[in-house]
């Protein structure tokens, strides 16, 4: 759970609403696939790139980690697929994908072609600006998981709206009105959907 005190780190998210005092989303983790358009050695890889690891035992792909030009973690695929994770913007993950292109073509692996990035998950944290009573929640809200015996957070999965056709966000709410938001695939996304629970909330008299 995070406490009110620990000062909330990631990318701030601006809104085209009018802001509401304590109402926040941050970026932090972009997840993105993306493809070389070729076939990888990965056995090779993993003897020629630093920060590699590759145990096809227990896991067909090779994971391969960096700092520069920005933090990262990618699960690179024989196929030439590739996943990312741990950037906190839609540009760092271009960036760290770029970093991974030229890489490969240091080894001589040319890649040609577009990388095609696209984004499969982003995750953020926020609040939604007031206090929540998670135990009348969950009978108010329909989708909704919450077991406090073994975890103080509340699951609540966004239904589609009008303001974000086809989104499949899902919440995990906290009494403090801290906030977790994944399944996102835009910031814009996150934003609106935090403003859109708010307001769930305010009308069903769930926000203090």
């Amino acid at each position: 759970m995070v406490k009110d005190k620990k000062k909330s780190v990631g990318r701030t998210i601006k809104s085209s609403r009018k802001e509401v005092e304590g109402v926040y989303a941050k970026t932090q983790n972009v997840v993105v696939s993306a493809s070389v358009n070729r076939e990888l050695p990965l056995e090779r890889l993993a003897t020629k790139l630093e920060r590699a690891e590759y145990n096809p035992e227990q896991f067909p792909g090779l994971i391969l980690k960096m700092d520069v030009p920005v933090k990262a973690s990618a699960l690179l695929f024989s196929s030439g697929k590739i996943i990312c994770t741990g950037t906190k913007s839609l540009r760092d993950a271009k960036k760290a994908i770029g970093e991974i292109v030229r890489k490969l073509g240091a080894i001589g692996l040319k890649v040609k072609g577009d990388t095609n990035i696209v984004i499969q998950n982003m995750v953020a944290s926020g609040s939604v600006g007031g206090k929540l009573n998670l135990n009348e929640i969950v009978f108010k809200f329909e989708d909704t998981e919450y077991e406090p015996e073994q975890f103080p957070g509340l699951v609540y999965k966004l239904p589609e709206t009008p303001e974000l056709p086809g989104a499949r966000i899902t919440f995990l709410l906290f009494g403090t009105g801290k906030i977790v938001i994944t399944g996102a695939k835009s910031e814009k996304e996150i934003i609106e959907s935090v403003y859109i629970l708010r307001d769930k909330l305010k009308k069903g008299g769930e926000l203090q």
